[in-house]
């Protein structure tokens, strides 16, 4: 195949320059150099972290892809000038010659069958949007495309021309007709698509492979290699081989393809936030994020799969879950429901980034707490009936455990291990609720500014949380005390211009021994063995994997999270419209299986987990006795008058008249 590319010869300066003084009216007219950088809407990429798989492309009316000189194949400039303008590569904007033959063939034909139009012309045209019929609009775009080629060098013309002119479907430009219509680099096309491609230059409309006319698209295909044979581009062999393939078979159909659509409208905005909707719809930005495809794959098809299960036994009809990279904070997987496309159950939902009640599941939360203020995994803590007093609705706050029972003293181990709700407020209690609130805050909580006033049932996951905020969280105890907020781009480019490249600052949320203890509790099997037994789905002999259930109330949530050194992992499950599940559906039923069998994956292909570093055992003595109810002084008042009064005025006032207020005896950790 051959290509001719010529400067325009300097005889045309002395003509072109009568007919500029000819022509003075339209002098008011845009420059060359301002009608060439004038900006192109181009097509956003957002790709997988390796940057070689699109999962999505992004733009607004204008679907395209601009590419470099040696990115669009010479095969399609021939083909265009074959076809659109044979004398491109030696006239110098107008080819009077092609004018007085279109002509001609108009009159023979007593309709307009060519426009006469060189490639330049038309790339003015594409670029000014000078559209309406008229003698003035075609003496612009001459002038304009006179202008083009005094400035410009043919080939740059010609690249120009190749990534703005419309394929049909909002396509604009070759690497985007290309990747739509074969799913390959216009660098990859053949003879015959490059045919096809500069066939739907006629009329986009009627010639378009998804249209009815197909029969004339071959056939406009067939008068386009014909003219690629003739202009000596293609020799006749190359040509009687290109006719026989049926080029149109090789399309594939149109679609929106999108691959892990939550994540990436989460992308999108996230995107939007930092650079506003027009620059990700039509700046032409190249964003490379941090899903890892793989584990995608394996996280989707076992939600999707254990969703229907649950839908069919709990009537929890769907389901979420998000995997981190715990030495990067980086999102590896992110499924916001089992089906983003399924509107019976509000798919699009993405309920990795929707506050929900994280039940017991939020409990390592406050024990890190209390760990943070001395308080040790070997401290003793009564697990008896407690009245806490007014909480929230003005009734009395009693806590009942998961199971109904009480189990007496137990270490803060077993506690937290067996997730006992009455250990837990009597800890929060006993640390007081702003500490509980603000290390949520402090590893990573986005959601609890938005709320209203917590109670002690704060303790027990009574606040809205993000999954993703949840598993951010948990990767902080796998850190030793550092936390990172999770981040899904990798790196956004324009071109060759480097936009954004992520960079992490850890921050210190809590210390190393307690982020220990925490971890050493949470992979506890043995421990929690008392409510779970020792072959739950949390259980991993020969790896050390820490994990904790929640389940709100009635059942509306269920949630499972938990982490290894190398990742993080949470999953939820329940109804978008917040509908109770069936009862039963606990966490360690519902949400702890497809949890387990994605960590199953991840060990897979990551190996044996390695275990947590060992904290530094203390041991206080005498043993605390967290907020034990008997050692309580309690004191009643009035709250009419706020007077102190007796226990038995006050229960012959009742609730709605008395406050109570409750001291506890102080005792400190000893070293």
């Amino acid at each position: 195949m051959k290509i001719i590319l010529m400067k325009s010869g300097l005889w045309t300066i002395g003509g072109i320059s009568i007919l500029l003084l000819l022509l003075s009216p339209f002098r008011s007219l845009p420059s060359a150099e301002t009608v060439w950088s004038i900006p192109q809407a181009e097509t956003s990429l957002i790709s997988d972290r390796t940057g070689e798989y699109v999962l999505y492309e992004v733009h607004g009316d204008e679907d395209r892809k601009i590419l470099a000189h040696d990115e669009i194949p010479d095969l399609m400039r021939n083909a265009a000038m074959a076809t659109e303008d044979k004398n491109f590569p030696y006239h110098a904007g107008v080819d009077p010659i092609g004018i007085m033959r279109a002509m001609w063939v108009n009159i023979r034909e007593g309709r307009i069958v060519q426009g006469g139009s060189t490639i330049t012309q038309q790339l003015a045209r594409n670029l000014t949007n000078y559209r309406e019929k008229t003698v003035a609009r075609k003496i612009r775009e001459i002038l304009i495309a006179i202008e083009l080629e005094i400035r410009y060098d043919k080939r740059d013309i010609l690249d120009r021309y190749l990534n703005t002119v419309p394929f049909g479907n909002n396509l604009y430009g070759v690497g985007a007709a290309s990747e739509t219509f074969f799913r390959k680099p216009a660098r990859d096309l053949t003879i015959d698509e490059a045919a096809m491609l500069v066939a739907l230059l006629k009329a986009t409309s009627t010639y378009s492979p998804y249209g009815e006319n197909t029969q004339a698209l071959r056939h406009r295909k067939q008068e386009i290699l014909l003219a690629m044979r003739n202009e000596g581009y293609i020799n006749g062999t190359e040509y009687e081989k290109m006719l026989q393939i049926d080029t149109l078979a090789k399309v594939f159909p149109r679609e929106d393809r999108i691959i892990a659509p939550h994540f990436v409208f989460a992308v999108i905005d996230e995107l939007e936030k930092r650079y506003g909707a027009d620059r990700v719809r039509q700046g032409g930005l190249r964003v490379k994020t941090t899903l890892d495809l793989t584990t995608q794959d394996f996280t989707e098809q076992i939600v999707s799969e254990k969703a229907l299960e649950n839908d069919r036994r709990f009537r929890a009809e769907n389901a979420a879950a998000v995997v981190l990279d715990v030495a990067t904070g980086e999102v590896l997987a992110l499924v916001g429901s089992r089906n983003f496309f399924d509107t019976e159950i509000d798919g699009e939902v993405n309920v990795v980034l929707r506050p929900r009640q994280p039940g017991s599941s939020f409990k390592p939360i406050i024990y890190s707490a209390a760990f943070e203020r001395g308080y040790q995994p070997e401290n003793m803590i009564t697990d008896s009936p407690a009245n806490f007093g007014a909480d929230g609705s003005g009734r009395p706050y009693i806590p009942r455990n998961y199971d109904g029972k009480f189990h007496g003293t137990v270490s803060m181990r077993q506690a937290l291990a067996n997730s006992l709700n009455v250990p837990a407020v009597k800890t929060l209690h006993a640390i007081g609720l702003d500490a509980g609130i603000a290390m949520a805050r402090n590893l990573g909580l986005s959601t609890l500014d938005i709320q209203p006033n917590f109670g002690l049932s704060f303790a027990l996951g009574a606040a809205d949380v993000k999954l993703l905020d949840m598993a951010a969280a948990f990767s902080v105890f796998a850190r030793d005390g550092e936390y990172l907020a999770p981040q899904m781009i990798l790196s956004v480019k324009r071109h060759d211009e480097e936009i954004f490249q992520a960079e992490q600052g850890a921050r210190l949320a809590l210390s190393a021994e307690t982020a220990r203890k925490v971890s050493s509790i949470l992979s506890d099997n043995e421990a929690r063995s008392m409510i779970f037994g020792s072959r739950s789905p949390l259980g991993f002999p020969g790896n050390t994997v820490a994990a904790k259930t929640g389940t709100s109330q009635e059942f509306r949530d269920a949630w499972t999270l938990g982490y290894t050194r190398d990742f993080a992992l949470g999953v939820w499950v329940g109804n978008n419209d917040h509908r109770p599940m069936r009862d039963g559906a606990d966490g360690v039923f519902v949400a702890a299986p497809i949890w387990r069998s994605i960590v199953d994956q991840l060990l897979l292909r990551s190996g044996r987990a390695e275990p947590f570093i060992a904290y530094t055992k203390i041991v206080s003595e005498p043993a605390l006795n967290l907020a034990d109810e008997s050692q309580a002084v309690v004191t009643y008042y009035r709250i009419s008058t706020g007077k102190k009064i007796s226990a038995k005025k006050a229960a012959r006032l009742g609730p709605d008249k008395v406050r109570v207020e409750k001291e506890y005896p102080k005792t400190e950790p000893t070293d």
